[in-house]
């Protein structure tokens, strides 16, 4: 429960590492904050909706497209800033450079699927600690 706000504690942090878990968690944390806030920009009038549905004798179709409000918005322009620090830190955790999350695919690798580093590296200690428990058997 810690990694899904870890994120928001470190708002403006652009250094250091951070692990996948941490990632995953706080992705969940904002989808989840997203989902509520788009269900109530709906419920409260704010969003713009549109359905439509058609039945032919060869199919039937159907849409819906959602407009976001103003809740949705703040959601979106609140998590922008941690959003982007931890892929930074994600980044650093597989010690490239920060400004690896300018490319598209790669940045989408390496932040999702790709484990980090072991052990110290440039950017600070291994946020698993594996380098300390390593030590520890030594």
């Amino acid at each position: 429960m810690e990694y899904m706000f870890m994120p928001l504690k470190r708002y403006f942090d652009f250094s250091g590492r951070s692990r996948r878990k941490e990632y995953w968690m706080f992705f969940l944390f904002y989808l989840a904050v997203y989902i509520v806030a788009g269900i109530l920009d709906v419920q409260l009038g704010f969003a713009t909706t549109t359905s439509t549905s058609e039945f032919t004798d060869t199919g039937a179709s159907a849409s819906f497209n959602m407009q976001g409000g103003i809740l949705t918005t703040i959601v979106a322009l609140a998590f922008l800033i941690p959003n982007i620090a931890l892929a930074v830190r994600r980044m650093h955790d597989n010690d490239k450079s920060g400004w690896w999350i300018l490319v598209p695919i790669y940045n989408i690798i390496v932040i999702w699927f790709m484990e980090g580093t072991r052990g110290p590296n440039r950017f600070g200690p291994d946020p698993k600690g594996a380098a300390d428990a390593q030590q520890a058997f030594n």
